[in-house]
């Protein structure tokens, strides 16, 4: 009789330091996922170290109900102890608060993040630029999102209705919507393309009107 009282004695520890050890899992487990929730980079903290490529990358920041930027990747390499993610084929977008979009793509892309924020993201490699009706080019690009500003360090070449417009590097603020060109800054007029388009603006007006 001791002996059975002592294994039903066992076996009601054992259940009972079971359901403690679910309740604290489960607990640890829904905060991990409410953090994720809040911020989807801190998902790659909790991957495995034979799991840091990640194929058909995207990651995208939502803040007080509305999407601010997301990228994607064809291909993705996360560096845990850098806290750097290298992005193969990346396209960024960002969202402005009056619904514009910028589009930027590339050969090449690394998150830089500072306690899982992302801080930095550089872009490299046939960079292309869309934004308002312009197309920027150039070989690098980078973005701060503390600053919504979007650097392209070496020559850059803006495209707009039969104009070009080159630079030595330039900058823009999404949220000002202003570019700025520096040094060494020329241009290029294409009569032509100019005065099809203001045809196709003139047309479109008439028929609008």
């Amino acid at each position: 009789m001791r002996k059975h009282r002592r294994l039903i004695l066992l076996l009601a520890i054992f259940l009972s330091l079971g359901g403690v050890g679910y309740k604290v899992a489960h607990t640890l487990w829904m905060q991990k996922l409410r953090e994720i929730r809040n911020n989807p980079l801190t998902a790659l903290d909790y991957l495995p170290e034979a799991a840091l490529k990640i194929k058909d990358f995207h990651r995208a920041k939502i803040e007080d109900g509305r999407k601010v930027w997301e990228i994607f990747g064809d291909e993705a390499n996360y560096l845990k102890e850098q806290k750097e993610a290298i992005i193969k084929k990346p396209r960024f977008y960002y969202y402005g608060k009056n619904g514009e979009t910028a589009e930027t793509t590339g050969e090449v892309a690394r998150i830089f993040l500072n306690e899982n924020e992302l801080e930095k993201l550089q872009l490299q490699g046939a960079i292309q630029v869309t934004y308002q009706g312009y197309v920027l080019k150039s070989e690098e690009a980078i973005y701060f999102p503390g600053k919504q500003r979007i650097t392209l360090p070496t020559q850059t070449t803006i495209i707009s209705n039969g104009i070009e417009l080159y630079g030595s590097s330039m900058e823009v603020e999404l949220e000002d919507k202003k570019f700025r060109l520096v040094r060494d800054v020329k241009t290029k007029l294409e009569p032509d393309k100019m005065e099809k388009n203001e045809l196709k603006n003139n047309w479109n007006r008439t028929v609008g009107g």
